[in-house]
């Protein structure tokens, strides 16, 4: 593949509605919002851009997010960066809660230093909810 391919190829998996892909800086701001985390979120990028990943993650997992986001941020090393899929509840625009699945894929700048994160998320809820209705059949509930 040329450059040019390669590029074509990356704007294309960016912009695709397919996977919910967000970017945020190493302050937690979303700086980068697809036509996927539109469909999946419910916020447009243009309500999103500029807002703190507060907006899709739950009160209840806010302390252990941001504890855990900031020492990515300081040590540019996550215990998840090897493409270690991580499972999630989150909240879309509408308070509705969800389950999502993703990937962080951490930026450095050409120093080594963090300057944000990626991740590429996919709603799993429908899976979610099968899986815990078979569990509570299961148990006899």
């Amino acid at each position: 593949m040329t450059e040019n391919d390669l590029q074509r190829l990356g704007l294309a998996l960016l912009n695709s509605p397919a996977e919910a892909i967000a970017y945020s800086d190493r302050d937690g701001i979303i700086r980068f919002w697809n036509a996927g985390a539109e469909r999946v979120f419910g916020f447009t990028a243009d309500e999103a851009l500029g807002q703190s990943l507060d907006i899709i993650i739950p009160d209840r997992q806010r302390q252990r997010h941001w504890d855990g986001y900031d020492q990515v941020m300081k040590t540019g090393e996550s215990r998840y960066g090897s493409g270690d899929l991580l499972s999630v509840p989150a909240t879309r625009k509408d308070g509705t809660r969800i389950s999502v699945e993703f990937t962080i894929v951490p930026l450095k700048d050409a120093d080594g230093t963090m300057m944000g994160m990626a991740a590429v998320m996919r709603d799993v809820t429908a899976r979610f909810d099968e899986v815990k209705a078979l569990r509570r059949q299961a148990a006899g509930r």
